[in-house]
């Protein structure tokens, strides 16, 4: 089942452009963090890449365990680490010691690896990275489980007599989710380990459309190998720009979208085929990418979560820097304000509030505006004349000249 207060976040690969000041770049990231744990956003997520030269952090752990020091409450999560580039029994202590440093607000995302070139550099055969993540997988989930010695040989790593010396804060561990982005093998991992499910394809061309078959997937596999999946850990990532008004927020991100479609997707990486020739135009209609005011992102909001026939439990934004930064933390903000309750029921009673006490106006405020003429007559004083009041028929009413 759903959550019934949807989560917010962002997933924060990062995109930096080449040739703006990486040192900078990482110091904009932190404190955009800082920004969004003060306006009650739930999570970040946090890439791993090693090549390309945009999306620039080696080491989210290295982050979340700085930002464990400057936040209060964001969940911190790793968005994601590529687990065929770690031996997973290391995998598994950092993130019970990140456990532990946080307090139970790390997540730990699994994924194969996005950049080929990443693995290339390290040896590692792409057609190898999948199913080296799930074998990965398999030992970090036994090796949290805290039950007996794992014991696990594969043709890239060894586990002999393997044991965590610490258990993870969290009871009984922290939450584990597997990132899917346009093939089954995502989906299929999150259900065989009966984890959470990260849905990078959502945010991409046509990706909305196949939403619900990626759930029906996990949860076929789910229940294969005796497990359940749960909504309420599912989250779906996309992106999103909110200004005032539409065309404010279509004119605040048209350059640096372009920008970053022509020298990141197309000219570094030979425009994957899963990117679209006019990724903002197509975004925008497809439902995977959502610029506007706040009443057009909440209205794209309720339109992608039906496409999951069902509902998740968190909606991520892919952090790029398609506008300036006054008007990133602006969109963020104004999000948070307008758009974010609506999601998550915290409207319901200040709305009620509100309303009971309009339609109750006449006879709630009756004796009390008939004390306050009483007591400027126990002074021996007459109401001023701008607020001279007197009660007729029950019902309050200003009384002019």
């Amino acid at each position: 089942m759903a959550s019934r207060r949807l989560r917010f976040g962002i997933f924060l690969a990062p995109f930096h452009r080449v040739g703006d000041n990486p040192t900078l770049a990482m110091d904009r990231d932190m404190a955009l963090i800082q920004w969004l744990d003060s306006l009650g956003y739930d999570e970040a997520w946090i890439g791993e890449h090693h090549s390309a030269g945009w999306e620039l952090i080696a080491s989210p752990e290295i982050m979340i365990g700085a930002l464990a020091e400057k936040t209060r409450h964001i969940t911190l999560a790793t968005g994601v680490t590529s687990l065929p580039y770690h031996h997973p029994f290391l995998v598994a202590q950092r993130f019970v010691q990140l456990d532990h440093m946080t307090k139970g607000r790390v997540i730990l995302g699994c994924g194969p690896g996005a950049l080929v070139s990443d693995a290339h550099m390290m040896g590692i055969d792409a057609t190898h990275q999948r199913r080296r993540m799930d074998e990965s997988l398999t030992a970090i989930m036994k090796l949290l489980a805290c039950e007996e010695p794992v014991s696990m040989e594969t043709d890239w790593f060894t586990l002999r007599d393997a044991r965590l010396h610490m258990a993870p804060w969290s009871e009984p561990r922290f939450p584990v989710t597997v990132a899917s982005s346009t093939t089954p093998s995502g989906a299929l991992a999150a259900g065989k380990h009966g984890v959470g499910l990260l849905s990078l394809g959502a945010g991409l061309h046509g990706g909305p459309k196949m939403l619900a078959e990626q759930w029906r997937m996990a949860e076929g596999e789910a229940a294969k190998h005796g497990k359940t999946m749960d909504r309420g850990q599912w989250r779906l990532v996309v992106n999103m720009h909110c200004a005032e008004d539409d065309e404010r927020a279509l004119r605040d991100v048209r350059v640096g979208e372009e920008a970053e479609t022509l020298t990141y997707f197309s000219e570094t990486l030979g425009r994957p085929p899963t990117r679209s020739e006019d990724p903002l135009r197509d975004g925008l209609k497809a439902g995977s990418t959502l610029v506007g005011s706040p009443d057009t992102i909440a209205a794209g909001i309720e339109r992608l979560l039906a496409f999951t026939e069902g509902g998740a439990g968190g909606i991520l934004f892919r952090a790029h820097e398609w506008a300036d930064r006054e008007a990133t933390w602006r969109s963020f903000e104004l999000f948070a304000r307008w758009v974010m309750p609506r999601f998550q029921k915290s409207l319901t009673m200040p709305k009620a509030s509100r309303e009971w006490v309009s339609e109750n106006r006449e006879t709630i405020f009756a004796p009390s505006m008939a004390a306050l003429k009483l007591a400027f007559k126990d002074a021996g004083q007459e109401a001023p004349e701008f607020a001279r009041l007197q009660l007729h028929t029950g019902k309050v009413e200003l009384k002019k000249g």
